[in-house]
This record gives C-alpha cells, structure tokens and sequence, in this order.
C-alpha cells in the first residue's frame, strides 16, 4: 500500500490525527496515543482527538508503531464514533469492565 509522506507524520511534530480506509477492508490511524482494548469486533484507542470506537467483523491490528502514534487494522470495518475528551474516563471505565 503507498501513503505520501503527509500521511505519517514524523515524531517531531504534534500528533496529527489522520484516518484513512481502504474498500473498508483496511483502516491507518496516525494521531494514536493508547490501544486500551481490543479483540476481533472492536476496537477502542485513545486518539489525540479524544477516544476513538472502531467496530467491525474480524478485526486485528496490522501494524502498531507507538512512537509514531500509527495503528494499522484489518478487517470488515462497520462503524467508527468518538467519544467526546470529557466522557473519555467513562468510556474507558466503561469498556475496561467489558472487556474483563
């Protein structure tokens, strides 16, 4: 898969928050501070942008670079929602328990 340079930023500048999807079959996220939970229907990162709810069928990580704040997802993509920066503890809280 070929991305410009624009697409990943370098870890000098400020995290951009960038998402691109492919057929959705494949999703690139740039701006990715935290992978709090994940399993094969969802995925839930805490982006620059707030938290981020990645819903799906058979999903899993391609690829994660956590000093680039790049996260990579393969799979059947339905849905994508954030989740405002102030509800974010509840989010968290939220799906920490479900994913106990």
């Amino acid at each position: 898969m070929n991305y410009d340079n624009n697409f990943y930023p370098s870890q000098r500048e400020q995290r951009e928050h960038q998402i691109k999807i492919v057929n959705r079959k494949e999703i690139d996220i740039t701006g990715v501070k935290e992978v709090d939970s994940f399993d094969n229907e969802e995925f839930l990162l805490q982006t620059s942008m707030g938290y981020l709810v990645i819903r799906g069928e058979n999903l899993h990580m391609k690829n994660l670079d956590v000093e680039e704040g790049l996260v990579s997802i393969k799979g059947r993509i339905y849905e994508l929602s954030y989740i405002d920066q102030n509800q974010g503890e509840k989010a968290k809280g939220f799906f920490s328990k479900l994913f106990k």
